[in-house]
């Protein structure tokens, strides 16, 4: 497929791109990562089991996976604009009621309505805004998306835990809600465009045209859908699990510590090479070479993990594919499918993402608890090669 020779991120792209990004950043600190900082405080208060706390998490990717098909599909027709507008409203409302909550049911309750919210404001919505937006640029301006919201742990980690020891945590997610009304919501109805997507004219081949022939796309859709949802499965479940498993093949706690840590850097470093040089190389070449460096990675950590050079050369590994799965779930569908449609597609195939990263931290603890660092290792390598053999089944499918 042929792209433009560079991006042009300025104007309405540009406005677009820098607010969604720092609604991303808001978005990820206040919800998906906020119980890494909150957590112990919320247990304490609520005589909650630490599993119960962090099973939030996955009552909000189970609720945002069941309803992204339906959103999706709204976002084709109306645009963007009036759904994340209305998440932030919900948001703000979901993370105000948490701050009350007093008991198991109350607390689960209120991950449910977060996860209908995030659905609305997080990842689909946002990348099918810019796709409606930048036209034959979005590949770049989504990549710079994931550069910015790739610091949403950077700057509401320390933040976080400024504002719990200073009010509690109950207040801090007042506070969270707060950031929602004042800063998103303006956002969301400034820089997004009102009404449904005008017709986009691109070039033969350019990202964002028709995509596959509509006898190629059911075939596609299910290729990219395993191979997205296998990936899934290792991303997920070694960002919760990582420092353990490097422990367990014989680093110490602070040298694990460090390993894992340098997903961060490789991770910010892809998506930059993304955002500059990314337009050199189709989209399917990029997430084909993505879905192939995982499994070496993980091999390496497997065989020679124990010493610390395959171990670093292992999580490079991992944050090269993981920085690229944030592009690549939403650039690879926009090209095999087209902008038209993107949301539908992008709806459906949040769906079994969804799903499975509400299921692998769980999965995965358990290979830990019984097989330990070497069998976590065997399960996501294994994961990995079929993710692998999915992506270039559907290179081959959509030539």
């Amino acid at each position: 497929m042929a792209f433009p020779a560079r991006a042009e991120i300025t104007g309405p792209t540009g406005r677009a791109t820098l607010g969604l990004g720092i609604t991303q950043i808001i978005g990820w600190g206040t919800t998906f990562l906020m119980p890494s900082v909150l957590g112990r405080p919320i247990r304490e208060e609520l005589g909650l089991a630490s599993e119960l706390v962090y099973a939030g998490i996955t009552v909000l990717f189970a609720v945002s996976a069941l309803a992204s098909p339906a959103i999706g599909r709204w976002l084709d027709r109306n645009g963007a604009r009036g759904m994340m507008a209305l998440g932030s409203v919900a948001t703000a409302g979901g993370l105000a009621t948490l701050s009350f909550a007093n008991g198991a049911a109350a607390y689960f309750a209120c991950w449910a309505a977060l996860g209908l919210a995030f659905a609305m404001t997080v990842g689909v919505p946002s990348s099918v805004a810019l796709a409606q937006i930048a036209g034959r640029y979005a590949r770049q301006a989504i990549a710079l998306l994931a550069v910015i919201g790739g610091l949403a742990s950077t700057v509401f980690w320390p933040v976080a835990g400024l504002l719990d020891a200073e009010f509690g945590w109950r207040d801090t997610l007042l506070v969270f809600a707060a950031l929602h009304i004042v800063i998103c919501l303006p956002i969301h109805l400034t820089v997004l465009p009102r009404g449904a997507p005008a017709p986009l004219v691109v070039g033969p081949g350019e990202i964002g045209g028709a995509g596959l022939p509509p006898e190629k796309r059911r075939v596609a859709y299910l290729l990219l859908s395993t191979a997205l949802a296998l990936g899934m499965f290792v991303f997920t479940g070694m960002v919760v699990h990582m420092i353990e498993m490097f422990r367990g093949l014989g680093h110490p706690p602070a040298q694990a510590l460090a390993i894992a840590a340098m997903v961060g850097p490789a991770q910010v470093t892809v998506r930059l090479a993304e955002v500059f040089i990314g337009h050199r190389y189709s989209v399917m070449a990029s997430a084909v070479g993505a879905a192939a460096v995982l499994p070496f990675g993980l091999a390496v950590g497997l065989a020679f993990g124990d010493t610390i050079v395959p171990a670093l050369l292992c999580i490079a590994a991992y944050g090269v594919a993981n920085g690229m799965k944030a592009v690549i779930r939403a650039t690879l569908p926009l090209a095999l499918f087209g902008r038209a449609e993107l949301g539908r597609y992008m709806g459906r195939l949040a769906l079994p993402q969804g799903i499975v990263s509400a299921m692998a931290p769980v999965i995965l603890a358990a290979v830990l608890e019984r097989w330990g660092a070497v069998g976590a290792f065997i399960a996501v390598l294994i994961a990995s090669v079929l993710a692998l053999a999915a992506m270039l089944a559907l290179a081959r499918a959509a030539r």
